[in-house]
């Protein structure tokens, strides 16, 4: 049986932890990792983006988003241009606007945020409608290619980003907007007789919809989410249904009859609840089991919660790179099969991973353990700020894990991975999602109930909270990732009983606690460390985690990891680069048993701690041009191996890159 709409997830269907996550607002991020890339966001990477959303970075890929809203509210003529979900790129951005002003007010940006509100209400149709696609080329097929057309997909992030402005400013003008929006769409689609029995070709609005739920108290918008979770893939199957009846065959891609849709790439082949394996396009995929376990929390759905399981360990377990990256194919952006993990021509999305961090931050409401943390905690230090350079004006779409310049630009199956970060691009759905998700860090940080503070990621600052309705305040002091000392000072009105609980890293081998420089004993639980005691204004906690460098080997499995190994030191996964290690770094392997030294780089961000080892290098002159010899032939030489962070890779110019690394 489905949970009933609006069910207390403590009651009935299935117990879940009680945890509620402490909101952004009650905290501040101010460590010398995510103190920087906050800042950066805010001062460089937002200001950057609207100036690319308005078409104004030179040799730049050109964006058209914000003009195509001026030409569907009549403020300008011209035509349509960019893809068909264009919208989402505006949308994405001032949902990271107002994640910003919710903890960084900035009334220049407020200002330019709400013109920005304004000319979005210009665009909207009398009736709600708010698409420029198809309010600029063909209002009259609205609804007649949910498969292909996004739609839903852009009103699930315009929702979004209502949602977002509304709980940082109080201004309701764009929640209004949005709201209109939904109630047309619920006017459509649903179970009930004369609506359309369809969901999204891409996942979005589902969970969006929750989040407007929230917002407005309005049950019909949880109800709506529910429906398009539950009817996916159910038989008559509405996308077989579609292309047979509504568009007769006829593709929005190719403008020309094709094929029936691919069922599992579009998630839509079996009903959700008894969907097992992460397949399709990744980005869909991640976002959809992120508003099933919205539902399965809101309706305490047990049976929902199950599926989410499932599917979470099929990804984690599966199909998931050590940088924290998912789909491994260019094809159709997806799932291929387990253990299919190519270095050189993955795909790995930067939005796939924030998708997948929105789904371990929701199961972790439903499900205490360490393993939705550590996930976070891999793509935050690893995948994100790769994705991104130094200076905030330059990202990856694709996040490989080597990279051959030469055959980048040479090689048809490698031109989607770059070796250079760039500018923009034609479909920039990545960039502002980097910048929401950095601006709403604050919300994965701390959770709550009724007797505990919950501390899942370790990034310097403060958290204000109500246990057991008393105040409660923590200062927590970081140098992570790179430093495993952590300080902890909590501040009271009055001595409190509570637990705190810090989640043990699964790359920690050694975790001690302190209290005011006394060992403390903790009772270890689903990877957290449980304190129970009478804490004091002034109270100190310090936990010290050892940070050893670890070598790391792939299952066997994963054939393109065969032979090869990986270094890492806390959560960060480092690389080896051409610019330290010459080209060719194929030719390049590890004696991992000389053992690793811990240096700090000259040439990297202050801080940075690089790793140094023995190596052997494959000599290269053979003295002839044989492309084959004997193997007994081959000579090798000693070198020194130099390895850096991951995220820093692509910042010193363009050269090869390596994460894999041959083992001797």
């Amino acid at each position: 049986m489905h949970g009933s709409i609006g069910a207390n997830p403590c009651k009935g269907g299935f117990a879940v932890s009680i945890m509620k996550h402490v909101s952004k607002k009650n905290v501040t991020i101010a460590d010398d990792f995510f103190g920087f890339y906050t800042r950066l966001v805010k001062d460089t990477m937002i200001p950057y983006q609207w100036e690319a959303l308005n078409d104004r970075v030179a040799d730049a890929e050109p964006s058209h988003a914000v003009k195509n809203l001026k030409i569907a509210a009549g403020l300008e003529k011209g035509e349509f241009h960019g893809f068909v979900f264009q919208d989402s790129d505006v949308a994405k951005w001032l949902e990271a606007v107002g994640h910003s002003l919710m903890t960084h007010p900035d009334p220049e940006l407020e200002k330019t945020a709400d013109q920005l509100i304004d000319l979005i209400e210009k665009a909207q149709c009398p009736d709600g409608y708010l698409d420029t696609y198809y309010i600029i080329n063909r209002d009259q097929e609205r609804w007649s290619n949910l498969c292909e057309c996004h739609e839903l997909y852009c009103a699930g992030h315009l929702i979004e980003a209502a949602v977002a402005y509304y709980e940082a400013t109080g201004k309701d003008k764009l929640l209004k907007i949005a709201c209109r929006f939904a109630d047309l769409i619920d006017s459509v689609f649903g179970p009930e007789e004369g609506k359309i029995k369809g969901y999204p070709g891409h996942q979005e609005i589902e969970l969006a919809l929750v989040k407007l739920y929230k917002a407005t108290g309005d049950p019909r918008y949880l109800k709506l989410s529910a429906f398009f979770i539950n009817e996916r893939g159910n038989e008559p199957n509405y996308f077989i249904y579609e292309w047979q009846n509504v568009r007769r065959k006829i593709s929005h891609w190719t403008k020309r009859e094709a094929p029936a849709p691919d069922l599992e790439y579009n998630q839509a082949h079996k009903p959700v609840r008894f969907q097992d394996k992460a397949v399709g396009h990744a980005v869909r995929a991640v976002y959809m089991y992120s508003a099933m376990a919205d539902i399965a929390y809101e309706t305490s759905d047990r049976e929902l919660f199950d599926a989410c399981r499932r599917l979470w360990s099929n990804i984690t377990q599966r199909q998931m790179y050590i940088t924290g990256g998912i789909g491994s194919t260019r094809h159709g952006e997806a799932f291929t099969f387990d253990y299919d993990l190519p270095n050189d021509t993955v795909y790995a999305e930067t939005c796939a991973s924030i998708g997948l961090v929105f789904f371990a931050h929701r199961m972790l409401k439903m499900d205490l353990s360490g393993e939705y943390g550590d996930v976070i905690e891999k793509v935050l230090y690893n995948l994100l700020p790769g994705s991104m350079s130094r200076n905030g004006k330059e990202f990856f779409y694709v996040n490989p894990l080597e990279v051959w310049p030469e055959a980048c630009e040479k090689d048809p199956g490698r031109h989607h991975v770059k070796p250079r970060r760039q500018k923009w691009f034609s479909c920039a759905c990545c960039p502002p999602n980097i910048a929401r998700l950095v601006m709403s860090l604050g919300d994965y940080i701390y959770s709550v109930n009724h007797d505990t503070l919950f501390i899942h990621l370790y990034i310097g600052g403060n958290v204000e909270t109500v246990i057991s309705d008393k105040n409660v305040a923590v200062r927590q002091d970081s140098k992570y990732p790179y430093h495993g000392d952590i300080n902890f000072t909590v501040s009271l009105d009055e001595p409190l009983v509570f637990n705190l609980a810090l989640r043990v890293p699964s790359w920690c081998r050694n975790f001690e606690v302190y209290i005011n420089e006394e060992k403390e004993s903790y009772e270890l639980k689903n990877g957290y460390a449980f304190i129970n005691r009478t804490w004091n204004n002034g109270d100190i906690v310090r936990i010290a985690m050892d940070m050893p460098v670890e070598i790391m080997a792939s299952n066997p499995r994963v054939r393109e990891n065969a032979g090869k190994v990986c270094i890492m030191r806390g959560p960060l996964v480092y690389c080896i680069e051409e610019a330290d290690n010459g080209p060719n770094l194929s030719a390049v392997a590890l004696c991992p048993d000389s053992g690793l030294k811990i240096e700090t780089g000259s040439d990297l961000p202050y801080g940075t701690v690089i790793i140094t080892g023995e190596g052997v290098r494959t000599v290269e002159e053979y003295g002839d041009d044989s492309l084959y010899r004997p193997y007994t032939d081959i000579k090798r030489m000693p070198v020194r191996i130099k390895a850096i962070p991951y995220y820093l890779w692509g910042n010193r110019g363009e050269g090869e890159m390596q994460v894999w690394i041959r083992c001797r």
